[in-house]
């Protein structure tokens, strides 16, 4: 651990204020005027140049790499890409929860994870196809083995998912939900079931993710938002991209910013193979598509720190604050023509990039 730390000049995503943080022994001491702190006795990195927020947080990747093709490595879609939080949403059901969290102990990137209600996760990727799978004792005990790294539950609802079983895997979600007092992420995708009889069945706090996909089962009609939408969001669920492969569409995002229907969370949807080959690339490559669709900086970077550390209720995850366990992303703006594509292999030209440049988390810095 480094013992003190002075990040000099570096800029909050706001674009106008420029600080020095201190940090000591891990723990955010400082936070000064750019130029006012000394590096007397520590190390000092210039930030001069470089943006400075709290550590993002990607709400919806793949850290599991046992599964195929929907796995990767812990810290090579988090920390080394400038994500000092990770969430895994559903690789592992009850079955191998326990392996996922273990995992974590030779990680420097921190780890929560959303349970798959089938037992066997993503161990095939039909999982809600078996009404014998989603088990309800294995689920409630593994949700009472590993309280704090469970956060929330986590319900594919596409047609390749949940095969003849229609709606119902969602029921058993929304029940168990309730009865633990967790939230529930649901995956939207291919009918059936249909959209309109997914909606009524979340609840404040649950997730919609993927809410910009562009096939045909998706949340708007003729460029206007569903009704089940608006009333969705009127009992406070949240809406996450979750880019993933076949999962973000520039069209649907340019017709949902005209209706005034705006992220709560941006997300990666990560794993191997569209970290490698794309569209994804990195949450930051994400963030910066929202960019394109203009966005407001600060507005990207709130949706990785500020809304989805609210989301975890670990407010501290999403603020630079004295007296706190440092948590921070150092990332560039790159003002370069940049080519984004999307899930459907429509093309943008955008002229924003946001790279990332290092982390410090878990009383470490370590760049990108």
């Amino acid at each position: 651990m480094l013992e003190r730390l002075v990040l000099r000049r570096a800029t909050l995503a706001d674009g106008k204020t420029t600080v020095d943080i201190v940090i000591e022994d891990g723990v955010i001491a400082e936070v000064t005027a750019a130029g006012n702190a000394s590096a007397t006795d520590g190390s000092m990195i210039d930030c001069s140049g470089l943006y400075i927020s709290s550590g993002w947080v990607d709400l919806h990747v793949h850290a599991f790499p046992e599964f195929d093709p929907y796995g990767d490595d812990i810290d090579e879609i988090g920390v080394k890409q400038g994500v000092t939080t990770i969430v895994d949403a559903g690789s592992c059901g009850a079955d191998r929860i326990g392996d996922l969290a273990a995992s974590r102990s030779k990680a420097m990137t921190n780890v929560f994870a959303l349970l798959n209600v089938s037992k066997i996760g993503l161990l095939r990727i039909d999982e809600l196809s078996d009404i014998g799978w989603l088990d309800r004792e294995s689920a409630l005990q593994a949700i009472r083995a590993y309280p704090g790294f469970i956060v929330g539950w986590k319900a594919r609802m596409s047609g390749s998912v949940v095969r003849n079983n229609g709606i119902k895997p969602l029921y058993i979600a929304r029940e168990l939900a309730e009865e633990t007092d967790l939230p529930l992420m649901v995956h939207i995708g291919s009918a059936p079931p249909r959209i309109q009889d997914i909606l009524p069945l979340l609840a404040k706090n649950d997730v919609v993710t993927h809410y910009l996909n562009g096939k045909s089962n998706n949340l708007f009609d003729d460029g206007q938002p569903l009704n089940e939408l608006t009333e969705a969001m009127a009992r406070g669920v949240r809406l996450d991209v979750g880019h993933g492969t076949a999962s973000f569409s520039f069209k649907i995002a340019e017709a949902a910013k005209r209706s005034g229907i705006r992220f709560d969370t941006i997300s990666s949807d990560i794993y191997r193979g569209n970290r490698q080959n794309g569209p994804v690339r990195s949450l930051s490559h994400v963030m910066s598509k929202f960019m394109y669709l203009g966005y407001s900086l600060s507005e990207v970077i709130d949706a990785v720190t500020v809304q989805a550390a609210e989301w975890l209720k670990k407010p501290e995850l999403g603020r630079i604050q004295v007296g706190d366990q440092a948590n921070l992303t150092l990332f560039s703006v790159h003002h370069e023509q940049t080519e984004f594509v999307d899930s459907e292999g429509d093309k943008r030209l955008g002229d924003h990039q946001i790279q990332a440049k290092g982390v410090f988390v878990n009383g470490r810095f370590i760049e990108c």
